[in-house]
């Protein structure tokens, strides 16, 4: 009897125990109607359980593993039914047992590796096994599909489809999206984003006062269609392809590469659809009998560096520059880490190092040598520029030595000055490094750690299998690798293409490691967002300009970027973009815009690239080799004022005013640049030649064209700096700011005369030295506010 009651006591304790444990975590809300693998298992499973239960032998426990669906589901127990993992039956499933366990030697994670699941976690868990435990591939590796637009509660807000998504995922969140942007703030923002420069005083009066519904779609029109816009473009471009004037390697040798640089303007301007525009570079020479431009394109395959070291060896960097072109192809095209897989198999994504080799076969047929001697010349394959091209840089050379002699600079030094100066710019007509596939095909081989010299199997041209096959239909060499690429069942082309633009509208893409769609990369934000612009892309027949201005019709574009404490608590990076982004302008456009509002900057669009101020002995520090490499032959006359676009980029030493606002050196492809915030960066707004000529010249916009009082002209340099009138509070300060430093360079005339000297500036003589010089300061005060140097 005792037996009995002892017998029932433990089993409804041990149901009580069972129901309450169950109730736990079914009480646990917001629980997803469905839940899926990729975006609420997966990233808890990698984060908590992957370490030991994940890809790495090394670290592997209990020969049990959670990455591989294959082994997720495998029997533990026969005669008890136990499972790793039981579709359907959270309850019978070992996962589930030991994440809720309370049991300090059963519970997973062990309290001893500080890893823990919340209430919720499990909760997803258990009910992801519940409803079947569907195992999915990698997101990204899934062909995207178009989804319905979502219903929304603010059916008067979105514009185009892209607000339906943005404004689910914020009333999911209980928030509203902020208030429509000023028409000036609009006007900046989608400028710069567009043109990468500041529209005019005038520019703004003229949107202002167009009171017509399609006013914002007009400008945008206008922008889309401006020279500028393909400048805007290939700056971008240019980082994504390692662009560079020099080798980068040893004595970092000059190469010529500006004609490629401006077919890429040229591209964009035309609006060249994306496939075709990635094809020619990828494997334009391919083509039956090719032209020039075809030819020309191909010049992106070869930015990577060179050396030509004497002693080094031949096959070592020649084995480089095809694992540079392998890389970039997965980082710019997949937005995958394919070179994790140079020496092993991927860890984390289904790239097996014969899968990178296959993928480095096709860039791995060029008749080039590693190492190039100095006296050699360009090193082959390479293609002639034509006469025409030829004539223009004749004459630009020309033009440069006779301002050289107006200025005295060859009769104040010796001969050889002269002479390196002309052979530096006489390096502009060289031929251009094309891609070109040998006659006979080069045998590919897995190389054993990735080294030059350690051969293993013999592999052919193909692609990662587990992401998308290459099929028979596909010719073995670079042309039928860009027809895979761009084949609609690529899951990822699309999507990385349409990801990188938003980042470049937005700040940040929708997936936020936009060089990584792997499994350690960042979930998108908007998965289904993604998916829509990927197959609207694909639809338009790859247009470009028409995917960039659906994005900055939204509304989701034209919100507000202010922003409160509360916003600010609940999503400091906007990554739910509930406001307008806050962002600092790029290297180059704060540069441009200094140019641009002073009326220094040359609109010239093409050309040879143009060697802007930089402090003085830069080179020298840094260069080894002779003649003019060591050398910064600082430009003339327009060079000086040309879009930064066209600045020297030596890889050695990049322009340092753009390094210190975080432009890319450039060695390698590179799809993000960082953003940080340091005093130098205030030195160079404050004391640049390039900052300090602009607002000498903004000065003297501001007399001539600014209007006849001090309030006026006030207004029309702030104008041109923000894009909107200033306050009577700020024109108060900027008025007691002019008032002081006048009467200070009244007293020290001398001081207004060296602060306002420049020979680059016409017609200063004109001026009264004191008055310009404290219009001056106030020029430089307004490049420098805080609201100047942010797009919004």
């Amino acid at each position: 009897m005792n037996n009995r009651i002892l017998f029932f006591s433990f089993l409804t304790v041990f149901l009580f125990s069972s129901c309450s444990n169950k109730d736990s975590y079914s009480k646990i809300e917001n629980l997803p109607e469905i839940v899926d693998f990729n975006f609420h298992i997966k990233p808890i499973l990698s984060d908590r359980c992957f370490l030991c239960h994940g890809p790495d032998p090394s670290s592997r426990k209990a020969n049990l593993r959670l990455d591989e669906e294959n082994l997720a589901y495998i029997i533990l127990d026969s005669l008890n039914d136990n499972y790793l993992i039981k579709q359907g039956h959270a309850r019978k499933s070992e996962l589930f047992k030991r994440i809720s366990s309370k049991n300090k030697e059963k519970i997973m994670p062990p309290p001893e590796s500080n890893l823990s699941l919340s209430d919720y976690e499990i909760a997803l868990i258990k009910k992801w096994i519940n409803q079947g435990a569907t195992w999915k591939k990698h997101w990204s590796y899934i062909k995207p599909k178009r989804p319905r637009l979502p219903k929304v509660k603010k059916t008067e807000w979105p514009q185009n489809p892209i607000d339906y998504f943005i404004l689910k995922k914020l009333e999911s969140v209980n928030k509203l999206p902020s208030l429509k942007n000023s028409k000036e703030k609009l006007l900046r923002k989608v400028s710069f984003d567009l043109t990468g420069l500041p529209p005019s005083p005038g520019d703004v009066d003229a949107f202002l006062t167009d009171k017509s519904k399609n006013a914002f779609e007009k400008v945008v029109d206008q922008l889309l269609t401006s020279e500028a816009y393909g400048e805007r473009l290939a700056t971008e471009w240019m980082d994504l392809a390692r662009y560079a004037e020099t080798n980068g390697i040893h004595h970092d040798f000059e190469r010529n590469v500006w004609p490629w640089r401006d077919w890429v303007i040229n591209a964009f301007n035309s609006n060249m659809s994306y496939d075709k525009f990635v094809t020619w570079q990828l494997a334009g020479d391919l083509f039956p009998n090719p032209t020039y431009e075809q030819k020309l394109a191909t010049a992106f395959n070869r930015n990577h560096r060179t050396t030509q070291e004497c002693g080094s060896i031949d096959e070592e960097f020649r084995v480089s520059y095809v694992v540079d072109r392998t890389n970039t192809f997965g980082k710019a095209f997949l937005g995958l880490t394919v070179e994790c897989a140079q020496c092993h198999d991927h860890k984390y994504d289904v790239i097996s190092q014969k899968n990178y080799f296959e993928i480095y076969a096709f860039f791995n047929q060029v008749p080039e040598k590693g190492v190039t001697r100095s006296f050699q010349g360009v090193p082959e394959p390479f293609l002639d520029i034509p006469k025409k091209q030829k004539k223009v840089v004749e004459e630009y050379i020309e033009n440069l030595v006779k301002i050289e002699y107006q200025n005295g600079s060859f009769q104040d030094r010796n001969e050889s000055y002269r002479k390196n100066w002309i052979e530096e710019l006489e390096v502009m007509t060289k031929p251009v490094m094309i891609m070109e596939d040998l006659d006979t095909v080069r045998t590919t081989y897995i190389l054993n750690r990735g080294l030059y010299n350690s051969p293993g199997a013999k592999v052919y041209p193909g692609t990662p299998e587990k992401i998308y096959e290459f099929g028979k239909e596909y010719s073995n060499n670079r042309l039928g690798l860009s027809n895979w690429l761009f084949s609609e069942n690529n899951p990822l082309t699309a999507r990385v293409a349409v990801n990188r633009y938003w980042q470049m509208i937005f700040g940040r893409g929708i997936v936020d490691t936009p060089d990584d769609f792997g499994a350690q990369g960042s979930l998108p934000s908007h998965p289904e967002l993604l998916d829509w612009l990927a197959v609207e892309f694909i639809k338009s027949g790859w247009d470009v300009k028409k995917i960039l201005k659906i994005m900055v019709m939204s509304a989701t574009y034209q919100q507000d970027s202010k922003t409160d404490s509360a916003s600010l608590a609940f999503d400091p990076n906007n990554k739910w973009l509930g406001r307008g982004g806050q962002q600092r302008l790029t290297a180059e456009m704060l540069r441009d815009q200094a140019l641009e509002m002073s009326g220094l900057l040359v609109e010239k669009v093409g050309g040879p690239s143009v060697k802007p101020y930089q402090p003085e002995g830069l080179w020298t520090q840094v260069s080894s080799g002779g003649r003019y490499q060591r050398k910064y032959m600082v430009g003339n006359g327009e060079d000086l004022h040309r879009r930064s676009l066209y600045t020297y980029w030596k890889r050695i030493s990049p322009p340092p005013a753009m390094l210190i606002f975080d432009a890319d050196p450039r060695g390698t492809c590179n799809i993000k640049r960082q953003t940080t915030n340091t005093p130098l960066q205030a030195l160079v707004l404050l004391n640049d030649p390039q900052f300090l000529n602009a607002s000498r010249a903004l000065a003297q916009r501001m007399i001539k064209n600014g209007g006849t009082n001090l309030k006026q002209r006030i207004n029309y340099a702030f104008q041109w700096a923000t894009s909107r009138k200033p306050e009577n509070e700020e024109i108060e300060i900027l008025q007691n700011l002019f008032l002081i430093e006048k009467e200070e360079f009244e007293k020290y005339p001398s001081r207004a005369n060296a602060f306002i000297n420049d020979n680059q500036i016409k017609d200063i003589d004109k001026f009264d030295s004191v008055e310009l010089a404290a219009y001056a300061v106030i020029a430089s005060t307004i490049i420098n506010l805080s609201e100047s140097l942010q797009k919004n």
